[in-house]
């Protein structure tokens, strides 16, 4: 099965095995769910509906932080280039940029079709606005989140890569990135990098409230000096009414200090409104259960995939969460599902998607896979056996679908 073969828009999914422990039918209409109700085995089916044989069906899954313009899939092999310092790794990036074989549009493109096939229905995709690109990787995502509005729902943040304060011409950038159709602002190491905390944040925080637009800055920096950010960038969330339109991405600090400096700024972050992001890194990870229990939002993302900056990533959401499950010390079935919610729900409300889950008057943004209940689905690595958008079929055209899920032409199952 193509594409371009996919079967016309399926009117129910019988015997879903749903992420609470029922099976259920799941009645669809409009693109959105009408209704669920529990399955009874032999209940005469309509013509058209699938069949999952009891296959988990999540929502789709929610990528929170991926960097479409910098992968390299669809381009040849290239080598990794170990770097020592932040700078170096954006300059041999830098490089690497100018030597391309394949555009970024196509390279972005190839990436967007993989996280379709793997049940991903939303991502935030950082995008790199600086002075040695301009404005050309952002028009180049613009025109991709435009062919593929049908398979996948893609949010732009313009990322200062470069810097904001130590770059000249990058706040001009940044508002016509916004003004271009950026649906966020971004921002990098407000101390690290460009040495001026309050500069930098005055820039993205005055630029967000310009244009109504959200932001998601990237904070690398550890200990007291990132923890210390965290409180400036949720008093300055507060003061401008911003809750639940900002989120920290990484926040390694959170995973590099004392109780008491956690427990401070996780209050006030909970308190503000802000979201923190993390794709369970190799360093400092911002310990999960901690955050949740101070009512700090916790959601996931692949961040790089493929490019320069690591030669790893698959795009596969459940593997993220897997990762995260492994370096948080997840291991019960509550904390699995925990896991799980970083790369739904969590991410989902992150990015305020308000009509998204199996409930009705939800949209049809649904991918089934073959595990018995949502902990298997994140240690399991499962296969993708069915993905909806908006009620339409969208993957994960393999001839080797599972054989489980088969439209009926109506009559009893």
């Amino acid at each position: 099965m193509s594409e371009a073969t996919a079967p016309p828009p399926p009117p129910v999914l019988l015997g879903a095995g749903l992420p609470d422990g029922r099976v259920a039918d799941v009645h669809l209409r409009d693109g959105r769910v009408h209704t669920v109700e529990d399955h009874v085995p032999g209940r005469p089916t309509p013509p058209g509906a699938l069949h999952l044989g009891g296959a988990l069906l999540l929502p789709a899954l929610v990528d929170g932080h991926a960097h479409l313009d910098k992968t390299l899939l669809g381009a040849p092999w290239r080598p990794h280039h170990a770097t020592a310092t932040l700078r170096e790794q954006i300059a041999a990036e830098r490089a690497s940029r100018r030597t391309a074989e394949v555009s970024v549009a196509e390279r972005a493109a190839s990436l967007a079709r993989r996280m379709v096939s793997l049940g991903t229905g939303h991502v935030r995709s950082h995008v790199d606005v600086d002075p040695d690109t301009g404005l050309d990787h952002l028009h180049a995502l613009l025109r991709v989140r435009e062919e593929f509005r049908d398979r996948l729902g893609i949010q732009l943040v313009a990322f200062p890569q470069s810097g904001v304060v130590t770059a000249p011409g990058v706040a001009d950038l940044l508002d016509a990135a916004l003004a271009d159709g950026a649906d966020l602002v971004g921002g990098l190491d407000p101390v690290g990098f460009d040495g001026d905390a309050a500069g930098q944040l005055d820039t993205v925080f005055g630029l967000a409230e310009r244009h109504g637009k959200g932001i998601d800055l990237h904070l690398h920096d550890g200990g007291v000096t990132g923890t210390a950010q965290l409180r400036d960038i949720a008093a300055r969330t507060a003061a401008l009414g911003l809750g639940g339109q900002v989120a920290v991405s990484h926040a390694y600090a959170l995973g590099a200090v004392d109780d008491t400096e956690l427990d401070r700024t996780c209050a006030a972050l909970a308190a503000a409104g802000v979201a923190v992001m993390t794709n369970g890194p190799s360093g400092p990870v911002p310990p999960v259960l901690r955050l949740r229990e101070h009512g700090v939002r916790v959601f996931a993302g692949s961040d790089n995939i493929r490019d320069t900056w690591w030669p790893y990533g698959t795009a596969d959401m459940l593997e993220r969460a897997t990762i995260i499950g492994l370096r948080a010390g997840l291991m019960t079935d509550p904390e699995l599902r925990t896991a799980a919610s970083l790369v739904t729900g969590e991410a989902a409300a992150a990015l305020g998607l308000d009509d998204y889950g199996i409930t009705p008057g939800a949209r049809a943004d649904l991918v089934a896979v073959a595990a018995g209940s949502v902990p298997e689905a994140v240690a399991a690595h499962p296969r993708r056996l069915l993905v909806l958008h908006a009620g339409r079929i969208v993957g994960p055209f393999a001839d080797d679908t599972y054989p489980e899920i088969v439209p009926s032409a109506g009559g009893a199952r």
